[in-house]
């Protein structure tokens, strides 16, 4: 199995009571989702904010990484659903790494994702059987639906948060994914950024700070 790594930021209090896993976007790193858990950790001293690199070089930004490749004039929703069926036992094993290391578990953890990182969490977190302490996914999307119900194994706390102009992932990505949340009984909320494009801006930024103040709460 393929193993995942990335950087990490240590809790500054020295204690892990809570872990934030932060899933990059495609063609980009680990290093930068981890400027999120540089903004939030003084927030959250007992918080461990990890970020991995993905597990395959970017097709077309080689200096980054996917979770799965873009077919640019195929069926972009079969390619999705393959590609993350590679990806989603990977991500499950590094939670499950991580989990043995800290002795925390899911229900100690927020799963966070931005574009292609964000198809993943929801795609990994909602299969967990044991509910993670809430999703936050930027801009992002259901992977699948009709496949993704009948796997739902638990359900923790979701955010969707996505600008209103994003041109890469359209916001009726988050728009069709909150209802079928709601009906198959989340917690679920959507936050929609005016005027955003592709990008996590800072309205946004806001509402996912007030989503971990609420379901980690050691501020």
């Amino acid at each position: 199995m393929t193993k995942l790594s990335g950087p990490m930021l240590a809790p500054l209090s020295g204690t892990t009571k809570s872990i934030v896993v932060l899933l990059h976007g495609y063609g980009s790193d680990g290093r930068d989702l981890i400027a999120l858990g540089q903004l939030w950790q003084r927030d959250f001293p007992d918080t461990l904010f990890v970020a991995p690199d993905a597990h395959q070089a970017c097709d077309l930004s080689p200096a980054g990484y996917q979770w799965f490749a873009i077919d640019m004039e195929g069926d972009r929703d079969f390619a999705r659903m393959a590609g993350s069926e590679t990806a989603r036992p990977i991500i499950t094993g590094f939670l499950d790494a991580l989990w043995a290391q800290t002795g925390l578990g899911p229900h100690d953890t927020i799963l966070a994702g931005f574009s292609q990182g964000a198809m993943m969490a929801l795609d990994v977190g909602l299969r967990l059987k044991t509910p993670l302490k809430g999703i936050i996914a930027f801009s992002g999307l259901l992977i699948a639906p009709d496949t993704l119900i009948p796997e739902i194994a638990s359900k923790p706390p979701v955010l969707l948060v996505h600008g209103d102009m994003d041109e890469v992932v359209p916001v009726m990505g988050s728009e069709a994914a909150l209802p079928v949340l709601l009906d198959n009984g989340f917690d679920a909320q959507l936050h929609l950024s005016p005027g955003a494009p592709h990008t996590i801006a800072q309205d946004g930024l806001e509402a996912a700070t007030a989503f971990l103040k609420k379901h980690i709460g050691n501020v």
